[in-house]
């Protein structure tokens, strides 16, 4: 009798503990937002998150306000869409809200690295040293000369050399902006005299090309890989891609080459002299690649197509282009050399610089995530005051609840280049309610989670827009060919990729 006793507490315990588990005893504290579950234990609304988390979370903002908790594949997650929250909770401190458990766990999931305490402050240390002010003029330099060899290279002479040239849009400019970046931040191959460098050169081409597109085989399946959701033969084929970059990545490659650049080296040297062992760096090595190169030649399709799309905008912008050259003593002409560029002279464009964000505001998407540590308090910007759960965890949306906002940007779903500058190129201000907002645009995060490098970044597809817009005549293949949707299983992840290609022609304007 004693023994059925105990194994029935057993089986209760059991069975509440599943219960628990699967959120069936979650009770909405007063004090807290308001909750919803779904109708589906454990995973909540876990596919309603998946198939389109804007949509989703538009649905929830109608029914709940701007501050709601749900539950999603066993974790619940508080959303705050009021943008005048968004200070407090990016500066709250990490003992009460951490980045660092979601990002931890991604790192591990896509590219087979474990991360060490120490890794924040190596990452954010050498990115302040090589990827901002002095460091960053010498990697725009580089970056450069290699947009230069890959998209002024042409073996062709004389007419040859006008004549249109058709491609489709996103993959060129994803191929030449990934292509330029790598080589730019992890080097090239080695030479001793000027006939070596011509084949150097070819090699740099080549090689880097191949890289490409066994990259846009693993970008393809990271979203649903970020979520475990692959089946097994894609499983098998990121598992071989995975292998494949740990390889072509690895430290022992990367020293042979020249021209490594210092943030990829000193990232190197600090891990080692941690005790970071050699096949693991070779995975911190394919992680930097995505996380410096996965959303800039998106960007830049975006940022190109619609200034083809604006006749108003291009001409703005390249108007400017022309302008910042003539006042630094620069012209593209026949027979002159391709021109140099400095991070000054981008520097001296806001109208592209106003373009390139107005871009970001419409396609960039990331979600920030931190864990709840212990409880903490909310204000809300009418009042109302939250409670956030320990061991929940908050989500901030800045597409949905900042950068596409009427309230904020008026006729949000319109590009308007010089929606981010004033008259004289200042910064404009942006307002809600009649009360400025710091957090207009969040591209990049925020706080201590930002991205080290979104100053390389916007320098690498500023660069590339620059010569595109001085060295070519640019067209869309057909002028009314509609601006593609969104890849809707990207939201989250940086910027979004177009469901479909557009073909376009440019040829040398001289």
């Amino acid at each position: 009798m004693g023994l059925w006793v105990v194994l029935l507490c057993a089986l209760v315990s059991s069975l509440l503990g599943g219960l628990c588990v699967l959120g069936v005893f979650r009770r909405r504290r007063p004090d807290e937002p308001p909750l919803d579950k779904g109708t589906i234990p454990w995973l909540g609304y876990l596919l309603d998150f998946r198939k389109d988390s804007s949509e989703f979370l538009k649905r929830m903002q109608r029914k709940h306000g701007d501050v709601f908790t749900v539950l999603i594949g066993g974790h619940y997650f508080t959303f705050v869409m009021d943008p005048f929250c968004f200070g407090s909770i990016v500066k709250e401190s990490r003992s009460k809200l951490d980045f660092r458990a979601a990002a931890i766990h991604l790192v591990l999931q896509v590219f087979g690295y474990k991360p060490m305490e120490s890794n924040h402050n190596i990452v954010r240390e050498s990115s302040m040293k090589h990827l901002m002010g002095e460091g960053l003029s010498v990697l725009t330099q580089t970056t450069m000369e290699n947009f230069q060899k890959l998209m002024l290279f042409n073996p062709s002479s004389g007419e040859e050399k006008r004549v249109w040239r058709e491609e489709n849009l996103f993959h060129y400019c994803y191929n030449i902006v990934f292509r330029a970046g790598y080589l730019a931040l992890y080097g090239s191959e080695s030479h001793q005299g000027p006939g070596d460098k011509e084949k150097a050169e070819e090699q740099d081409r080549v090689h880097s090309n191949q890289l490409f597109h066994e990259f846009r085989k693993y970008d393809r399946l990271f979203p649903r890989l970020a979520f475990s959701l692959l089946p097994p033969k894609d499983k098998r084929e990121a598992e071989r891609l995975k292998r494949l970059f740990w390889n072509m990545l690895s430290v022992k490659k990367a020293w042979q080459k020249d021209n490594i650049s210092g943030w990829i080296s000193d990232q190197d040297k600090l891990l080692a002299e941690v005790g970071v062992p050699e096949y693991m760096r070779d995975r911190f090595m394919f992680m930097l690649l995505w996380a410096s190169q996965g959303n800039t030649g998106p960007t830049a399709f975006w940022l190109l197509l619609y200034l083809l799309k604006h006749p108003e905008a291009l001409k703005a912008v390249k108007g400017e282009v022309d302008k910042v050259l003539r006042e630094n003593g620069q012209e593209v002409k026949a027979g002159s050399q391709p021109v140099t560029i400095t991070k000054d002279m981008l520097n001296q464009a806001p109208l592209l610089d106003s373009a390139l964000e107005e871009t970001l505001r419409l396609v960039a998407a990331p979600l920030l995530v931190r864990a709840v540590l212990e409880d903490v308090s909310l204000k809300t910007s009418s009042g109302t005051e939250y409670t956030l759960r320990k061991g929940d965890r908050v989500a901030l949306f800045p597409h949905l609840a900042v950068q596409m906002n009427p309230e904020i940007h008026d006729e949000p779903h319109k590009f308007k280049y010089d929606r981010f500058v004033n008259p004289d190129g200042t910064r404009r201000d942006f307002y809600k309610n009649g009360k400025k907002l710091k957090y207009v645009n969040m591209p990049w995060g925020a706080g201590v989670s930002i991205c080290p490098g979104r100053f390389f970044a916007s320098a690498e597809m500023k660069l590339f827009v620059f010569l595109m817009l001085s060295h070519y005549d640019l067209e869309l293949v057909n002028e009314e060919e509609e601006i593609p949707g969104i890849d809707i299983s990207r939201w989250g992840f940086g910027t979004m990729q177009p469901v479909h290609d557009v073909r376009f022609r440019f040829r040398p304007r001289f």
